[in-house]
């Protein structure tokens, strides 16, 4: 390979990339690394230095040709990362170091497993090293204290791991759809009293008065993004203080990926009380968010979690992936997965520290996830 014949380019917008061209690198129809859902995040004001995320986007090209690319941002916090490092940046306050800035290669806010290494399919042994050695030329420019890649993909976790980097385990509960033909046939395959539980909490919510309906990006209208933004940010004034995202944002993805946008409303009495927005690949579905202005019973489960089962089956969808933590999901058909991330530490002194320490958490996750399939809720005979 002769390094000389690629040009590298930092990208601090990707406007300035034609949409086509990075798309061209995505594989799978993967929704959030779609030029129209990265860029709109920029465009809408959902990162930025106010939020701690600053674009900074590796590009390679070839005779002018977009040949890879890396999702890079540069990170001022550890907000909205879902791998936990603050013992790591406590413990570079200690030794009077700063921990801040780091590079991490990931879809803001959102913890789904999926492509950090973009490249054109077959080149990837040749073009893999080079977003690599740019992310930590990078890194060592801006004094960052490491890179991190959140999520990425089994094909990248095997080769981030041939460049010595760091493993981090951790576990998400998903479903997967097993041939399903019909809702019915999905609960069959469950214990006796999984499968009541499911039917009792769906029958609660009708009971209730609760209608719900299904919406892509071309059905939804402008009064449903305006409700479910209403949801959305009321769940973060109660719960966690800082929304990043915002109607325009959900509304510009909706109209740029309408096919792949799926968002569930729920009614009451001629009012719009809940809603819960979920994103489609060629073979996943991604729940990301969920907010209610009015409390009913198991309405959460049965939007958040049943209406996407029933829609993966109807679609069939591989994988549904419902977002991070909840052993609660355990009980309505999902089961523990293993997620990774990989961790290149600048400082020398540091690196035998954390190996240590990442050794010990996974160790404590395969014992946890070996736990949780104790409680797995499908029959012996269909586990």
């Amino acid at each position: 390979m002769n390094d000389s014949a690629f040009r590298i380019r930092i990208r601090k917008n990707l406007k300035d990339i034609p949409s086509q061209d990075w798309n061209a690198l995505v594989t799978g129809g993967q929704p959030f690394l779609r030029h129209e859902f990265l860029s709109a995040m920029e465009e809408h004001g959902c990162v930025g230095e106010h939020f701690g995320w600053i674009p900074a986007h590796v590009t390679v090209y070839e005779r002018d040709r977009l040949v890879a690319a890396m999702p890079l941002y540069r990170k001022l916090n550890s907000y909205g990362e879902f791998v936990f490092d603050h013992a790591w940046e406590e413990a570079w306050q200690r030794a009077g170091l700063n921990y801040f800035p780091k590079l991490v290669s990931a879809v803001p806010y959102t913890p789904a497993t999926g492509s950090r290494l973009l490249a054109i399919a077959g080149r990837e042994h040749e073009l893999y090293p080079l977003l690599y050695d740019s992310a930590l030329a990078l890194a060592r420019e801006l004094q960052a204290s490491g890179v991190h890649w959140l999520f990425p993909s089994p094909r990248e976790i095997g080769f981030l791991q041939q460049q010595q980097t760091l493993l981090r385990h951790d576990c998400q509960f998903h479903w997967r759809n097993r041939g399903y033909r019909d809702f019915d046939d999905f609960l069959a395959r469950l214990s006796a009293r999984k499968r009541k539980n499911i039917r009792r909490e769906r029958r609660r919510v009708k009971e209730a008065g609760v209608s719900l309906r299904r919406l892509t990006g071309h059905t939804a209208t402008d009064q449903d993004w305006q409700d479910f933004a209403f949801f959305y940010q009321r769940l973060f004034d109660q719960k966690w203080g800082m929304p990043t995202f915002n109607e325009t944002f959900f509304k510009a993805v909706a109209r740029a990926m309408p096919e792949q946008t799926l968002l569930v409303l729920a009614d009451l009495e001629g009012e719009c009380i809940a809603g819960a927005l979920m994103y489609a690949s060629d073979t996943h579905l991604y729940g990301r968010h969920w907010g209610c202005s009015v409390e009913i019973d198991s309405l959460h489960f049965e939007a958040c979690y049943y209406q996407g089962i029933d829609y993966c089956i109807e679609k069939g969808l591989s994988v549904f992936e419902p977002g991070a933590q909840g052993e609660h999901k355990i009980a309505r058909g999902f089961t523990p997965v293993q997620t990774i991330s990989a961790h290149w530490i600048a400082e020398p002194g540091f690196v035998e520290p954390i190996r240590r320490f990442v050794r010990l958490e996974q160790g404590s996750v395969a014992a946890y996830m070996e736990q949780l399939n104790k409680q797995s809720p499908y029959r012996k005979d269909n586990s």
